[in-house]
């Protein structure tokens, strides 16, 4: 049976962001091929579009090898996602479901509860079901996909602090909630905004992500 290209693609994506590969790591179709127990066909087509995603680069004489981004780049990912973050809860004031709606409010009465009893890593997740739920309700296919890009790559190159006060956190998701339930999209988008803004600063470079002024030297290989 014929293994997907996006299966293959995910599977390289997750492992770039959790630093399996790290930058400037060689990604070679035969080694990659092997790993993942597929041919090489589909792993050239996930490495073209690692490439458009900004996960990998092609480098004459080395081939595809794990992308390196610059401290700009970083920064940059952060103030994109100050101008996509409002625009999704607005599109999901004027266009989500009673079902969005009810998944968002599961959440958020999860998260308060988590919060009162300090859940740490579960918080982070929950925080990012909540985004990701928060962007499927936009309706918007192009916008869900730049989100969805932008969160591995966040994740890729940063890692989030615990809120100092979470309950304060979730108490914003659902000031977020109550007016997309409302149909207010102008309030949905201004406290999203809000929210990306002050949280902003909770995002610390992940050592070795990201290239300052010294480039980083390129690996050979990959690690199994």
């Amino acid at each position: 049976m014929r293994i997907p290209a996006h299966s293959v693609c995910t599977a390289i994506r997750d492992d770039i962001v959790s630093g399996v590969y790290e930058r400037g790591t060689r990604l070679t179709e035969e080694l990659l091929a092997r790993r993942y127990g597929v041919s090489r066909v589909p792993v050239r087509e996930a490495l073209r579009t690692l490439e458009a995603e900004g996960f990998v680069v092609t480098r004459r004489h080395a081939g595809a090898c794990v992308a390196e981004p610059t401290e700009q780049d970083a920064a940059d990912l952060l103030e994109v996602r100050t101008l996509l973050e409002p625009l999704a809860a607005a599109r999901a004031a004027q266009r989500r479901t009673e079902a969005h709606l009810k998944v968002l409010r599961g959440l958020v009465r999860l998260g308060q509860e988590r919060a009162r009893r300090s859940g740490g890593e579960d918080l982070r997740a929950l925080d990012g079901w909540f985004h990701e739920t928060l962007t499927q309700a936009s309706g918007s296919p192009g916008l869900i996909a730049l989100l969805t890009q932008l969160r591995h790559k966040v994740a890729w190159m940063y890692v989030a602090d615990a809120p100092a006060a979470a309950t304060d956190l979730w108490a914003g998701h659902a000031a977020v909630v109550d007016a997309v339930a409302r149909q207010d999209a102008d309030r949905a988008r201004a406290l999203t905004l809000l929210h990306a803004e002050r949280t902003a600063s909770a995002y610390r470079p992940r050592a070795g992500r990201v290239r300052g002024s010294q480039h980083a030297v390129n690996k050979v290989g990959v690690r199994n």
